[in-house]
C-alpha cells in the first residue's frame, strides 16, 4: 500500500546550474578534443549519479526476482520494484497504483494501447492522430485500422507547427472511437492543448491516448486533472534508464482490455482447459520485469522532485529564449516550429547544408545534436524537408552551451559561404 502520501514534503534543493552539472558525470568529458555539449536530450537524456547508483545498489544488495521468492532478497526486490510503481503513481497523480503498467518504453505502451482498445472498433469506425506524431503513435493505429477496417484521420497543423484545433473539431463525430495525440512534439517542441483535445473527444465518447514522452521531462503532468484514458512515457527521456516505460490507464479502461502477452505473472490459474488472468496491474506484465530499471526510474523521479519545478521551468525557458534570440540574427538559419507554447526543443535548417552534415560538423566541435526525420516522416513531408537538425535542451544545459552552439553554427556558415 502506498502510504508515503502521509509524509511531510521534503525541502526543495536550490537550483544551481553548476551544482546540477556535477550530478552528471557524463557531461565532463571531451569529444574530438572539445568539451562535450550534449544537446540531444529529446532522444535520450543523461542520468544523474543517483540513478546509476540506485541500480548498482540494487544489483549489489537486492538482486532477485520479484513476487515469487520466499526469501529476504526476493522480498527486498519486490519492495523496491513495487515502491517504484508507487513513485510513478504519485508523479502522475494517478488515482490508484493499479493504474500504472510497466512497459519497455513509450513505443511498447502505445502498441499495448492499440492492441487493448482494438476490440471496441468496427469497420468504418475512426481513429484520430495528428500530423506531428512520432511513428510510434502512427504505425500501431495503422496496424489496428488494417485489422479492424477502421479509418485513420489526421489533424492538420499550421505553418508554425501548432495543432489546428478547428481541423480537429471538424474530424470528431459519432464514429470517432480513439483519439491519440502527442502532448509535446518531439520535433517542434510544440505543447499541444491536450486538455481541450481530451474534453472534445469525451463528448463523442472516444477513448483518449496521450503520448507524454516529450512532456514529462519538462512539465508536471496530472492525469486525473487531464481526465485522459491512457497516458504513456519513457524512462530514458526522464533522466532514468533505458528499457522501461509506463502506461497509465484508468482502471475501468484497463479492466476491459484483454491481456497483452501471455506467460508468468499475468495469470491467476493455468490449466490446459482454461486460464484465468491476474488482477491489475499484473494482467499486463508477463514475465520477469525490468526490476533494476524500475528502481532507476523511481530514483530519477525523486531526483527531479528534489528541485523546485518552477525554477527548472524558468531555466529551460531561458535557454529556449536565448536560442530563439540568437537564431533571429542568423538569416541563413530557418527555425522549424515556432509555436507560441514550446518546450526547449529547437529544430532548424541551414542554407545550403543537409541536416546530417550540420550534425557531423557540430560533433567535430564537441556538440551533440540530433539530425534526420526524428521518426516523424509525415511531419517532414508537411514542411517539405528531408529532415532537420534538432538541439533539445535539458535543465543541466547552460547558457554558455547555447552560446557555444551558435558560435559553432556561425563557424560552419562561414566555412561554407
Amino acid at each position: 500500500m502506498d502510504s508515503s502520501s502521509n509524509l511531510q514534503p521534503k525541502a526543495k534543493r536550490p537550483f544551481d546550474i553548476h551544482a546540477v552539472r556535477q550530478d552528471f558525470k557524463v557531461l565532463h568529458q571531451q569529444i574530438n578534443g572539445k568539451p562535450l555539449v550534449y544537446l540531444d536530450n529529446g532522444a535520450s537524456a543523461q542520468k544523474p549519479e543517483v540513478v546509476i547508483q540506485s541500480m548498482v545498489d540494487y544489483y549489489h544488495h537486492n538482486n532477485a526476482n520479484v513476487h515469487r521468492g520466499a526469501h529476504t532478497l526476493g522480498d527486498r526486490a519486490t519492495t523496491a520494484f513495487e515502491g517504484a510503481r508507487d513513485t510513478v503513481k504519485r508523479f502522475l497523480n494517478a488515482a490508484a497504483r493499479e493504474e500504472i503498467i510497466w512497459t519497455r518504453g513509450t513505443t511498447e505502451a502505445l502498441n499495448l494501447a492499440a492492441f487493448g482498445l482494438g476490440h471496441h472498433l468496427q469497420p468504418g469506425d475512426e481513429i484520430i492522430v495528428s500530423a506531428m506524431e512520432h511513428h510510434a503513435n502512427i504505425v500501431p493505429w495503422q496496424m489496428l485500422a488494417e485489422r479492424t477496417g477502421a479509418i485513420l484521420k489526421v489533424i492538420e497543423i499550421s505553418d508554425q507547427g501548432e495543432l489546428d484545433v478547428n481541423s480537429y473539431h471538424q474530424l470528431l463525430r459519432e464514429r470517432t472511437k480513439i483519439v491519440s495525440v502527442t502532448h509535446v512534439s518531439n520535433v517542434l517542441g510544440t505543447i499541444n492543448p491536450i486538455a481541450e483535445v481530451i474534453e472534445a473527444a469525451k463528448k463523442v465518447g472516444a477513448f483518449t491516448v496521450i503520448d507524454g514522452a516529450q512532456a514529462v521531462p519538462h512539465m508536471q503532468v496530472d492525469v486525473q486533472a487531464l481526465d485522459c484514458d491512457i497516458y504513456v512515457f519513457s524512462s530514458h527521456k526522464l533522466f532514468g534508464p533505458t528499457g522501461i516505460g509506463v502506461l497509465y490507464g484508468k482502471k475501468t479502461v484497463l479492466n476491459n482490455m484483454p491481456p497483452w502477452q501471455g506467460g508468468g505473472e499475468m495469470i491467476e490459474r493455468v490449466s490446459f482447459e482454461k486460464t484465468t488472468y491476474n488482477v491489475l496491474p499484473y494482467k499486463f506484465e508477463a514475465g520477469t520485469p525490468a526490476i533494476a530499471e524500475a528502481v532507476g526510474l523511481a530514483a530519477a523521479i525523486d531526483y527531479l522532485a528534489s528541485f523546485d519545478r518552477a525554477a527548472i521551468d524558468a531555466h529551460e525557458n531561458a535557454l529556449l529564449t536565448q536560442a530563439q534570440t540568437l537564431a533571429a540574427d542568423c538569416p541563413w538559419l530557418k527555425i522549424v516550429g515556432t509555436a507560441k507554447h514550446k518546450v526547449p526543443v529547437f529544430s532548424f535548417l541551414m542554407d545550403g547544408l543537409h541536416p546530417s552534415d550540420v550534425g557531423t560538423l557540430l560533433d567535430q566541435q564537441g556538440i551533440a545534436i540530433r539530425t534526420g526525420h526524428h521518426c516523424a516522416m509525415p511531419l517532414m513531408d508537411r514542411f517539405n524537408a528531408p529532415g532537420t537538425a534538432r538541439a533539445s535542451f535539458a535543465f543541466y544545459n547552460s547558457a554558455e552551451e547555447v552560446t557555444q552552439l551558435f558560435q559553432a553554427l556561425e563557424k560552419i556558415h562561414r566555412l561554407f559561404t
